[in-house]
C-alpha cells in the first residue's frame, strides 16, 4: 500500500508500488462491478457510456471490484489526499505510474483526477504511464474514456511475453492453485531482491494445463462478437508492446486484444511469468532502440509494407513465420483502418443528414400549420387527438425516418465508428437537440393517444425512447461546458419573443403527469396524499411559469385550447376552492383547519 509523490519543475509525479494488499481468494476479485456503485461518491461522474443502462445492463461502465476497492483505500487516506492536493496547487501536469497491481491504482487515480479537473475546468493535464497492468474494466469503460477524449492520457507499456496484462480474460477461479503460486512469486520477487527459491519452486510446477486454458480464453476474447464484450475485461488507452527487438504502439482496443492473442502463440509458460518483472530492463532497452539498424534489403518498395515489416520485427514476431505474421499483419491493417474510418463515417453521416432534411422541414411545416389553426389546439394536442388523418400519417413516416437516422448515428458512436468527439461537435449536438425538441413532443402525444400510460406508466419513467435519453446527455455535456466558460462569454440573453420550440422536450409529458395529479387531487380523501399531490402540482406550475416568463416555450403551449392552458384553468379553479376562507373547510367529507390547508 505504498506510494511516492514528487515534483520536478511544473510536473508532479505519483508512483504506486506493485506490491499491494489484495486477497485473491475473495470471490469478488476478477469480477466486474458498475463504476456508478462507488459507495455513492461521484468520483467518476463524467464516465458514462452512451449505452448506459441501470445495474448490469448493456452499456454500463464497469471496473474490477478488487481494484476499485484498492483505489478507495488510497482515496480515504489523509496522507494520499494531502500529497495530491499539494501537487495540484503547484504543477501544470501530473504523471501517474505504477507496475502490476499498482498500475491499476494509477489508472483509477488518473480517472478520478480527470473527472474532477474537468468539473472545475482546470488546465492541469494528466498522463498515466503503466507497466504490466492487468485489465481494469469492460469495453464500456474504454468507450467512455474515448468519449471524454481522455484516451491519450493512458499509455500502457506491456512486454510481449508478460501474462499479467492478458490474465483477466480468464475467470480467475478456474486458474487456481497455480495462480496463487504465480501471485506469490510476483509479489515475493518484487519485495525481495533474491527470489531464486521462488523461481525454483515455480519451475517445478507443471503449468501446461494452466497455460493452455489461459491461451484459449484470450483467443475467445480476440474472436468475441461486439455484443458480448461488455461483460469481458477490455483494454483502455494506448498499448506499447515491447520486445527484445523493439516496440509497437496500438490504440484500437480490438487490435490490442488480437495482438495479445498472437503474441501468446510464441511464448513459453515460464518466460511469460518471469517477464512481468523485467520492465526496468525494457525501459532501458527502449531508449537504445530508436536508432537501431535494419537490413534495407528486406524492406518492400511500398512504404506501407515496409512499415508493417518493421512493426512485426519490433513486436518480436518473425515476418517469415506465416502462421503468426499473416494474422498479425491483418491486425495491424485493421488498426490502420480503424484510425481512418471514423472521419469517413462522419462525412457519410453528414450526407445522410442532408438527405433527411426534407423530413424535418415537413415536421416544421406541420407545426406551423397547427399553431395557426382556428382550433387553437397547438402542435402537441392536434397530433394527439387527430393523428388518424392522411396528413398525420405522413408525419408518422417522417418521424420514423428521422428516428432511424439518429439511432444509426448513436449506434455508430457507441461502436467507435465515428470520431471520438463526435457527440461533442457543435454541428451534431445542435442538430440532435433540434431534432429532439421537434420530434419528442409528437412521440409523447402518440404514447398518450394509445393509452400506453395506463399500461406501462407515465412517459418520462416508463416510455421514453433510449435515443432521446442519449441525445439529452449529449446536449447536457455541451451545456455543462458552456457553463464553465468565463462569465462574459456565458451571459444569458433575455428573449423578446417566444421560442420556435419549447426548450424542454419533455414539457408535454410533464403536463400529462400534472393533469393526473390534478384529477386525483379533486377526488382524494386522504389529507396526507392530497398534500403530496398539491405540492407536486404547485412545483409544476412554478416550473411552467418560469419557462413562460423567460419565453422558453413555443407559442403552442399558450394556445387557447392546449392541454396546458386547460390544465392551468382547472388548477386555478381548484386553488380558489381550496383557499376559500371559511373558518373550517369541508373537503370530501373531511374537516380541515383552514390555515393548515392554506399552508
Amino acid at each position: 500500500m505504498s506510494f511516492v509523490a514528487d515534483e520536478c519543475g511544473e510536473v508532479g509525479y505519483v508512483a504506486f508500488s506493485g506490491v499491494q494488499a489484495i486477497d485473491w481468494s475473495e470471490p469478488s476479485c476478477g469480477t466486474l462491478m458498475a463504476l456508478g456503485e462507488c459507495e455513492g461518491e461521484p468520483l467518476f461522474s463524467p464516465l458514462r457510456c452512451d449505452g448506459d443502462g441501470d445495474g448490469d445492463g448493456e452499456g454500463t461502465v464497469k471496473v474490477d471490484t478488487g481494484f476499485l476497492r484498492l483505489f478507495l483505500e488510497y482515496y480515504r487516506r489523509q496522507d494520499f489526499q494531502n500529497q495530491i492536493q499539494g501537487l495540484l496547487g503547484k504543477v501544470k501536469m501530473i504523471i501517474l505510474t505504477g507496475h502490476s497491481l499498482g498500475a491499476t491504482t494509477a489508472s483509477l487515480t488518473a480517472l478520478w483526477l480527470l473527472s474532477n479537473l474537468q468539473a472545475i475546468a482546470s488546465p492541469i493535464s494528466v498522463l498515466c504511464l503503466t507497466f504490466g497492468t492487468p485489465l481494469l474494466g469492460n469495453e464500456s469503460l474504454s468507450q467512455a474514456i474515448l468519449g471524454e477524449r481522455w484516451g491519450g492520457s493512458f499509455c500502457n507499456v506491456v512486454s510481449k511475453l508478460d501474462v499479467v496484462p492478458k490474465l483477466f480474460f480468464t475467470a480467475l477461479t478456474s486458474l487456481t492453485p497455480q495462480l496463487y503460486l504465480l501471485l506469490q512469486f510476483w509479489q515475493g520477487a518484487m519485495a525481495s531482491p533474491s527470489p531464486e527459491q521462488l523461481v525454483g519452486e515455480l519451475q517445478k510446477q507443471n503449468f501446461d494445463e494452466f497455460f493452455s486454458k489461459f491461451k484459449k480464453c484470450v483467443q475467445d476474447a480476440a474472436q468475441s462478437e461486439e455484443g458480448a464484450r461488455n461483460n469481458l475485461f477490455w483494454p483502455l488507452g494506448s498499448y506499447l508492446f515491447c520486445s527484445e527487438e523493439g516496440a509497437i504502439c496500438l490504440d484500437d482496443a480490438t487490435s490490442i486484444v488480437k495482438m495479445m492473442h498472437l503474441m501468446l502463440e510464441t511464448v513459453s509458460p515460464v518466460s511469460s511469468f518471469e517477464d512481468h518483472l523485467k520492465y526496468s530492463y525494457f525501459t532501458r532497452l527502449l531508449s537504445l532502440q530508436f536508432l537501431k539498424r535494419i537490413d534495407i534489403d528486406d524492406l518492400s518498395e511500398s512504404s506501407y509494407e515496409a512499415a508493417v515489416f518493421l512493426a512485426l520485427q519490433s513486436s518480436g514476431i518473425d515476418p517469415q513465420d506465416d502462421n503468426i505474421s499473416k494474422p498479425a499483419k491483418d491486425c495491424l491493417q485493421m488498426a490502420r483502418h480503424m484510425g481512418r474510418a471514423p472521419n469517413l463515417n462522419n462525412a457519410y453521416l453528414a450526407i445522410k443528414l442532408s438527405e433527411i432534411t426534407p423530413c424535418r422541414a415537413q415536421l416544421e411545416w406541420y407545426k406551423a400549420r397547427c399553431d395557426e389553426s382556428v382550433d387553437q389546439r397547438g402542435y402537441y394536442d392536434t397530433f394527439e387527438k387527430f393523428a388518424a388523418s392522411r396528413r398525420e400519417s405522413t408525419i408518422n413516416m417522417n418521424l420514423f425516418r428521422l428516428g432511424t437516422f439518429w439511432d444509426r448515428a448513436i449506434g455508430m458512436a457507441a461502436r467507435n465508428e465515428l470520431s471520438h468527439d463526435f457527440h461533442c461537435m457543435p454541428k451534431w449536438v445542435n442538430a440532435s437537440h433540434s431534432y429532439m425538441l421537434l420530434a419528442e413532443p409528437l412521440e409523447i402525444a402518440r404514447y398518450y393517444r394509445h393509452g400506453m400510460h395506463t399500461k406501462k406508466g407515465h412517459y418520462i419513467k416508463h416510455g421514453r425512447n433510449r435515443r432521446f435519453q442519449i441525445l439529452e446527455r449529449w446536449w447536457n455535456r455541451k451545456v455543462a461546458v458552456v457553463a464553465q466558460e468565463p462569465q462574459q462569454n456565458n451571459k444569458k440573453r433575455s428573449r423578446s419573443r417566444y421560442a420556435s420550440f419549447t426548450h424542454d422536450s419533455l414539457f408535454w409529458a410533464r403536463v400529462e403527469e400534472a393533469k393526473d395529479w390534478l384529477k386525483y387531487a379533486e377526488e382524494e380523501e386522504d389529507l396526507n396524499k392530497l398534500g403530496s399531490l398539491l405540492e407536486n402540482t404547485n412545483h409544476f406550475e412554478m416550473y411552467a411559469e418560469e419557462l413562460i416568463k423567460n419565453k422558453e416555450v413555443s407559442i403552442d403551449v399558450l394556445a387557447k385550447n392546449s392541454s396546458y392552458t386547460l390544465w392551468a384553468e382547472k388548477w386555478k379553479d381548484l386553488k380558489a376552492k381550496l383557499l376559500r376562507p371559511p373558518s373550517t373547510l369541508v373537503l370530501n367529507g373531511m374537516d380541515c383547519d383552514y390555515k393548515e390547508m392554506k399552508r
